[in-house]
């Protein structure tokens, strides 16, 4: 495993490390862009400069420290979080079960990767806990809402990618511009309250059943990287907007899974993704809006088509209606208190930083 992430040892300050195996290197004595609590100085530097140094980092043979023995830190200041749909399946999947006697898709989804603005300041490091949160929610056979804990709390299995050199007001930017602009990619668990965000979605969209947590990896893993793992993307029908139309051989073939309690409770792979990575930073931007240095953006779920390759639990028990057996004999339809939730991928000797979290009341 390889990556950037931002750590300390026994209370020290935080700053920039790189992971090697099962261990960090401490990159402080380098420069003073590592000497940072974040990376934002390093993401700021550009192209050129994160080619140099992930080729200087990973020879450099600096002090080391067991990952184990180090304390994580969220490793970016989060400028702006952004999250998409872009999972033909999973948007299949979510419409059939609340749309059962009309399209699953929604007339715009084929033309542009939806999305929503959330919320930078909920945005936590893997291992965070998660305390369930209380909401409005309105039972099918209520004439009014109540304020009480989610019922209905569930986990999202996503790829998100950071930016790393901003852009101007009323600048656009081009698929074929991604690389310039993004430093590094790095699983996300957009954790969601399914019963808060029923009754409110309509019709503004997601707001406290998506705002009160958001997890990410510790480990950032840069760009260039993931090249030997670029594969071509689903064909898109109909075709793109000009606009949107490049970034097609930014499909990437990672294997993901969950793991829930300990058990794999789902496997599935980020080639099946219908928008890319590039074209949702060209939605992003194409209306004119400015990227700034640690802007969060996240595919959305990610599904497959197979049952068992669900990037969430109200997918994988239909609802509830299919719990979800874990080994242990007990059943699952949303998440209970105690329960921990774990996000992996993998490409070959290519593994992301894990994403874990356990709820609590």
């Amino acid at each position: 495993m390889s990556g950037f992430g931002v750590f300390s040892v026994a209370g020290g300050t935080p700053h920039v490390g790189w992971r090697d195996g099962d261990e960090v290197v401490d990159l402080s004595g380098i420069g003073d862009v590592y000497a940072q609590p974040s990376l934002n100085a390093l993401m700021a530097l550009g192209r050129r400069a994160w080619d140099e140094s992930l080729a200087g980092v990973r020879a450099h043979d600096g002090p080391r420290t067991k990952i184990s023995a180090a304390t994580m830190h969220l490793p970016f200041a989060v400028a702006d979080f952004v999250d998409f749909s872009s999972s033909l399946e999973h948007a299949n999947n979510m419409g059939r079960m609340f749309r059962p006697d009309g399209e699953s898709l929604l007339p715009n989804w084929r033309w542009l990767p939806v999305g929503y603005q959330g919320r930078a300041g909920s945005v936590v490091v893997s291992g965070t806990g998660v305390r369930r949160p209380r909401g409005q929610l309105k039972g099918p056979g209520s004439d009014v809402p109540e304020y009480a804990p989610t019922r209905r709390l569930d986990f999202e299995l996503e790829l998100g990618f950071v930016v790393g050199i901003p852009t101007e007001p009323g600048e656009t930017l081009a698929p074929e511009r991604f690389a310039d602009h993004v430093f590094g990619v790095l699983l996300v668990n957009d954790w969601s309250a399914r019963d808060i965000q029923a009754w409110e979605y309509v019709p503004l969209g997601p707001f406290l059943a998506k705002s009160f947590q958001t997890s990410v990896a510790a480990w950032v893993t840069p760009l260039a990287l993931l090249d030997d793992v670029r594969v071509d993307a689903p064909a898109q029908e109909p075709p793109a907007l000009p606009h949107l139309a490049g970034g097609r051989d930014w499909g990437l073939d990672i294997d993901l899974e969950v793991e829930l309690n300990g058990a794999v409770v789902s496997r599935g792979n980020a080639r099946s993704l219908y928008w890319t990575m590039p074209q949702q930073l060209a939605h992003a931007t194409s209306n004119g809006a400015r990227l700034r240095t640690g802007d969060l953006m996240a595919s959305g779920t990610i599904s497959g088509a197979d049952h068992g390759s669900e990037g969430s639990l109200i997918e994988l028990a239909e609802n509830g209606a299919r719990p979800l057996r874990l080994p242990d004999g007990t059943e699952r339809t949303f998440l209970e208190d105690g329960d921990e939730v774990v996000l992996r991928g993998r490409a070959g000797a290519l593994e992301l930083g894990e994403v874990r979290g356990r709820i609590s009341p």
